[in-house]
């Protein structure tokens, strides 16, 4: 099963949190995907994401690099299954779930 890697900059603005919870809750809820956050300094990202209840549905932070999985990204990080989108927001969430969804072992 694989893990989806979220870029630190795509849980910023003009990323919308409401967006980003409804896109960890369909990985994690739904299709049974654990998510974590890539950073190179999670503190800053930790502090922002935690009060707006966005780590609900996030396993960890992880270091660049240090995780096997899909990468949700603004640009190509690294080889592998990869996942392109500039924010998290309504006009492309279902777009970005529906792209996850391909990754699931048993999408419900």
């Amino acid at each position: 099963m694989p893990t989806i890697i979220v870029q630190d900059a795509l849980t910023t603005p003009p990323t919308w949190m409401a967006s980003f919870r409804d896109v960890t809750l369909y990985c994690d809820m739904f299709f049974g995907l654990p998510v974590v956050i890539e950073s190179d300094d999670p503190d800053p990202f930790y502090r922002w994401l935690k009060p707006m209840g966005c780590m609900d549905f996030v396993k960890d932070f992880v270091r660049p690099g240090s995780e096997q999985g899909v990468i949700v990204a603004n640009r190509r990080l690294r080889p592998g299954p990869f996942i392109l989108t500039d924010r998290i927001v309504p006009e492309n969430a279902h777009r970005l779930i529906a792209q996850i969804r391909g990754y699931a072992p048993n999408p419900k």
